[in-house]
């Protein structure tokens, strides 16, 4: 638990023992005995080569995916006792490769407020629209004829009016340019402040991961192996696997994952 003041604030998110299954069978399992913690406000960057079940963990995070062991709680709460459609209002997914709604800008914006029957929070949308650099979209352009950019950062913005509590975002800026990159972090930052929300961001740039601050979980051998406040990480990771990371990261040979294929639930999250 965190303390601040007086006041005790709960963890936000335990992960226990959580295990997926190989989906190939090339090895018992694609992760394994992952057990950490997530507070309010955290900032989480989670590294590791290709292949070490990163995008999968985020999807049985946010339970678009079943875990094979383990269990997940929320504020407490074990995710058996929450309806999948209650824990997705709170535990938002941010795919990499980004899925537009049918419809243009503004139907995806409203996306929210239709579905929950709340306001349309107009004001915010807009802010956030402005933070991210889309302030010169046309609200009635057809979302499917944005850029790629254009369409990350909208799904992002989409899933903020969600106000979710944990935000799992994955390589959420790997279309953008510099710029807009750090656009986007800046208007994260801002938003985590008022908000009290906290990131999961998986990410293939140390430095990215650096610059976010926090801790950073960092998962070879099917595992979580190290996690660590993000400065030590980066400092001098305890683990040879880390250290061999970082050097190869350093010197231009780490390889990105390829782009993922749409998959069933990726849009899920304000559902």
């Amino acid at each position: 638990m965190l303390t601040r003041g007086a006041s005790i604030i709960p963890t936000l998110m335990n992960i226990d023992r959580l295990a997926r299954v190989h989906p190939q069978g090339e090895r018992p399992y694609l992760f394994s005995d992952i057990t950490a913690r997530l507070d309010p406000q955290e900032t989480v960057a989670v590294l590791g080569i290709s292949g070490q079940g990163k995008t999968t963990l985020l999807r049985t995070l946010a339970r678009l995916e079943t875990a094979d062991e383990g269990e997940l709680f929320l504020k407490g709460i074990s995710s058996s006792q929450w309806r999948p459609r209650e824990w997705r209002k709170k535990v938002c997914y941010v795919p990499q490769r980004p899925v537009m709604l049918p419809g243009n800008v503004e139907d995806n914006l409203r996306t929210v407020s239709q579905l929950h029957g709340r306001p349309f929070e107009r004001d915010l949308a807009r802010r956030l629209m402005q933070e991210s650099g889309l302030e010169g979209i046309d609200w009635a352009k057809p979302a499917a004829s944005l850029s790629g950019g254009e369409k990350q950062r909208l799904q992002l913005i989409r899933s903020l009016l969600l106000h979710p509590e944990p935000l799992l975002l994955d390589e959420a800026t790997s279309a953008l340019d510099a710029g807009s990159r750090q656009a986007v972090e800046r208007s994260l930052q801002e938003w985590s402040r008022r908000e009290g929300t906290a990131w999961i961001w998986v990410t293939h740039d140390p430095e990215q991961a650096r610059g976010l601050g926090g801790r950073v979980w960092f998962m070879a051998g099917g595992t979580l192996l190290e996690d660590a406040a993000t400065s030590a990480f980066f400092a001098g990771p305890a683990t040879e696997e880390g250290r061999n990371y970082l050097r190869h990261a350093h010197s231009g040979r780490e390889e990105a994952d390829g782009s993922h294929a749409v998959r069933e639930g990726d849009a899920a999250c304000p559902s």
